[in-house]
C-alpha cells in the first residue's frame, strides 16, 4: 500500500504557575505543529499547518493529543483541510486521538475538512476523558468544492466520559455511501454539515434542554456530562455561523 504516514503528537501540562507548557510538540511529513501565542487564563495555543497537498489516496495521518490535569489548551489549524483523490484508488485515513484527563481543559476547533471529487477519505476521531474534565469539539465537513460534485468522506466520532460513551456516531456521504445520504433525512440539498461536542462536569446534574438553534441546527443532551449540537447548511461559511452562534447561546 502506498501513500505517506505522519503523525503529529500534543502533550499539555499544568506548569505549576497557571499556566499550560507544552513538553510534547512533535510532527513530520505534512503535519507540522506551531505554538502560538497563549490565550487568557493560561490555555496554551496550537496551530496545525499542512505542509503539504492532502490527504491523498493511500495517505495515513494521525493526530495525538494528550492533555493533563490542570492544562488548558486550544488546538486550530491555519487552514482547511482537502482530502484530494491520489495516483492510488487506496482510500486515505485521518485519526484524531484525544486524551483528557481530571480537571483538563480542550479546545479542538480545526478548519473544515473539504472532500474534493475523487478523493476517498476515513476519518476518525476518539476522545477519551475523565470524568472531570471538559471539552469543546468542533467538527466541520464540506461536500466539495464550489460546484464539484464530492469524493467519498467516511466519519466517525467516538466519545467516552470516564470509559462510558456518551457518543459514536458515523456518517458516510459521497459516491458509493449507503444510499439516502443526500435524502430529506439526511443532507438533502446541503453539503456542509458539522457538531459541536461540548463535556462540561456540571451537566451531570443538570443537563442543556434539547432545543432548535435556528434553521439547520439542533442542540440536544448527551448521556453523561455531555450535549451535541448538529447543523447543517447549503455552504462552509454559512455552516460556521451557526455552530459558532450555538457555541456562543450555549456558553
Amino acid at each position: 500500500m502506498s501513500g505517506v504516514r505522519a503523525t503529529a503528537r500534543i502533550r499539555a501540562v499544568a506548569d505549576g504557575r497557571g499556566g499550560t507548557s507544552l513538553p510534547v510538540l512533535e510532527s513530520d511529513g505534512p503535519l507540522a505543529l506551531r505554538r502560538t501565542r497563549a490565550g487568557s487564563g493560561g490555555e496554551a495555543r496550537v496551530v496545525l499547518v499542512g505542509a503539504m497537498s492532502g490527504p491523498l489516496g493511500g495517505d495515513r495521518f494521525a493526530v495525538e493529543t494528550v492533555v493533563g490535569s490542570g492544562a488548558r489548551l486550544r488546538v486550530g489549524s491555519a487552514a482547511a483541510t482537502i482530502a484530494l483523490p491520489g495516483q492510488t484508488k487506496d482510500e486515505a485515513r485521518y485519526e484524531v486521538r484525544i486524551d483528557v484527563a481530571d480537571g483538563g481543559e480542550l479546545h479542538w476547533l480545526p478548519e473544515p475538512l473539504i472532500s474534493a471529487r475523487g478523493s476517498d477519505l476515513h476519518v476518525v476521531t476518539h476522545a477519551d476523558l475523565a470524568p472531570g474534565a471538559r471539552l469543546v469539539l468542533r467538527e466541520e465537513q464540506v461536500l466539495g468544492r464550489v460546484g464539484e460534485e464530492p469524493g467519498r468522506l467516511t466519519s466517525r466520532l467516538v466519545v467516552r466520559v470516564g470509559g462510558r460513551a456518551v457518543l459514536d456516531q458515523e456518517l458516510a456521504c459521497g459516491p458509493g455511501a449507503p444510499g439516502g445520504w443526500d435524502g430529506p433525512a439526511v443532507l438533502g440539498d446541503d453539503r456542509a454539515v458539522g457538531q459541536l461536542v461540548l463535556v462540561r462536569p456540571e451537566f451531570e446534574n443538570r443537563p442543556v434542554p434539547a432545543r432548535i438553534l435556528g434553521d439547520g441546527a439542533a442542540l440536544m443532551p448527551l448521556a453523561g456530562p455531555a450535549a451535541l449540537v448538529t447543523a447543517v447548511a447549503p455552504d462552509g461559511l454559512r455552516l460556521r455561523r451557526l455552530l459558532d452562534d450555538a457555541l456562543n447561546r450555549v456558553v
